[in-house]
C-alpha cells in the first residue's frame, strides 16, 4: 500500500482580520463610528490551490483580498505569507515582498495606464524590482506574452488599441512578471462578455499548472467559481459565514446564507430549472456601519432562533475541512446559554421560496 502524500504547507495564513473604515463627523473631523468592511476573516491558503471568495455585492470580498496583500493599512488581525508576518510590517518595509505576492484587478481598463504601450506596462516591475539588461527585459516581456496568448507584435500599441479580453490578459502578464507565488484575481472576469470569460479562466488554470501558483479568486459568479476553486468560502456583512471544499460545498450547504445564495445559479436544463426551488431573501442587507446585535444574517435568515439575536456565533470545523458560522451547529454553545430554538415552522419568516 503506498503512503499517503504528504499535505501541502499553508502560503497564505490569515487570523482575525479586520478592516473598518473610520466615519468621521463635525468641525475637529472626530471618528464617530466604522464601517466594518471585514470583521474577523480567518483562512488558509495551500500552495498550488485556489480559494474562491463568494458572497452579494458590497460583503467585503475586494476589500478583504486587498487587506490580505497590504494594500491597505489593516486595523486588526495578523497575515502570513510564505512564513512571513505582514499584517503591521509598515508599507515601506513590504516591497522586497511584493514580487512574492500580485493581484489582477477587475477592471483592466482603469487598471491599465492609457499612455504606456504594452511593453512599457509588463516591463514596469522589472524595472522597480530587478537588475536585467534592456535586452533581457525585453525578451522577458516577450515570454510573458506568450504565456498569455498575447501577439509580441502587438508590445508597441496602447491599451485602447485592445479588447477587455486582452487587456485582462495584459493585466495578468503584468502580475506574473515578477514571478509571484500568490495572486489575488478581483473578479478578474466581471467587466468582461461572457463569450470571453471562459477563455481568462482558462488561462488563469493553465498559469496555475505551469508556475505552480496559489490564487485567491474573488468573483460573484457562482459557476465560474466551482469551475475554478478548490475550496469556497462564503461572505456575507464581512464575515466568513461558510468555508467548505468545493463539491462538499455546493451539494449540501450548510449555512442558511449559502443555501439561498446557491439557489440563484441558473439552471441550464429547462427540465431542472422549472422544478427548482429558489430561497428568496427579502429585505435589505444591513449597513456594514450598523450591522445587527448577534449573528449578521439574523435579520433575513428563515432559521433564525432567539440566540441568533443575542449572540454572535463562533466560525467552526463542524465537520472535516468544512467551518461554519451558525447557532444550527453550535449546539453546546446553545445549551449553555439555556436558549431552546424555536421550530422553524412557527417563526416569522424573512424568506419565501417560489418555484
Amino acid at each position: 500500500m503506498l503512503d499517503a502524500a504528504p499535505a501541502k504547507k499553508p502560503l497564505v495564513e490569515v487570523r482575525g482580520l479586520k478592516m473598518h473604515f473610520p466615519i468621521t463627523a463635525g468641525l475637529f473631523r472626530r471618528q464617530v463610528g466604522a464601517v466594518k468592511a471585514v470583521d474577523g476573516v480567518s483562512f488558509d491558503i495551500h500552495e498550488g490551490e485556489t480559494l474562491g471568495v463568494v458572497g452579494e455585492s458590497g460583503c467585503g470580498k475586494s476589500t478583504c483580498g486587498r487587506a490580505v496583500l497590504r494594500l491597505y493599512d489593516i486595523t486588526e488581525g495578523t497575515i502570513r505569507i510564505d512564513g512571513r508576518d505582514i499584517g503591521q510590517v509598515p508599507q515601506a518595509s513590504l516591497r522586497q515582498m511584493r514580487p512574492t505576492m500580485q493581484m489582477v484587478f477587475q477592471d483592466p481598463q482603469a487598471s491599465l495606464n492609457p499612455r504606456m504601450t504594452v511593453q512599457s506596462i509588463i516591463q514596469e516591475p522589472l524595472d522597480e524590482h530587478t537588475k536585467m539588461s534592456k535586452a533581457e527585459k525585453r525578451e522577458k516581456v516577450f515570454q510573458l506574452m506568450d504565456a498569455v496568448g498575447l501577439n509580441r507584435r502587438f508590445a508597441g500599441r496602447y491599451p485602447h488599441a485592445f479588447s477587455g479580453g486582452q487587456r485582462q490578459r495584459i493585466g495578468i502578464a503584468r502580475a506574473l512578471a515578477l514571478n509571484p507565488k500568490f495572486i489575488v484575481c478581483d473578479e478578474p472576469i466581471a467587466a468582461l462578455d461572457v463569450s470571453i470569460q471562459a477563455q481568462v479562466v482558462n488561462l488563469l488554470e493553465d498559469l496555475q499548472k505551469e508556475f505552480g501558483l496559489t490564487y485567491l479568486f474573488i468573483s460573484h459568479d457562482l459557476s465560474m467559481v466551482r469551475h475554478i476553486a478548490t475550496r469556497v468560502a462564503v461572505m456575507y456583512l464581512g464575515k466568513i459565514v461558510e468555508l467548505s471544499p468545493r463539491e462538499a460545498l455546493y451539494a449540501e450547504p450548510l449555512h442558511p446564507y449559502t443555501e439561498a445564495l446557491l439557489s440563484a445559479v441558473p439552471e441550464p436544463d429547462p427540465v431542472l430549472h422549472d422544478t427548482a426551488e429558489r430561497i428568496i431573501l427579502t429585505g435589505d442587507v444591513p449597513s456594514p456601519a450598523n450591522p445587527p446585535k448577534g449573528c449578521n444574517f439574523c435579520t433575513r435568515c428563515p432559521r433564525v432562533m432567539d440566540i441568533c439575536r443575542d449572540i454572535d456565533p463562533d466560525y467552526r470545523e463542524v465537520r472535516p475541512g468544512r467551518y461554519v458560522a451558525c447557532h444550527l451547529y453550535n449546539e453546546t454553545q446553545d445549551q449553555t446559554a439555556g436558549t431552546t430554538a424555536a421550530p422553524v415552522e412557527e417563526q416569522e419568516h424573512p424568506t419565501r421560496r417560489v418555484k
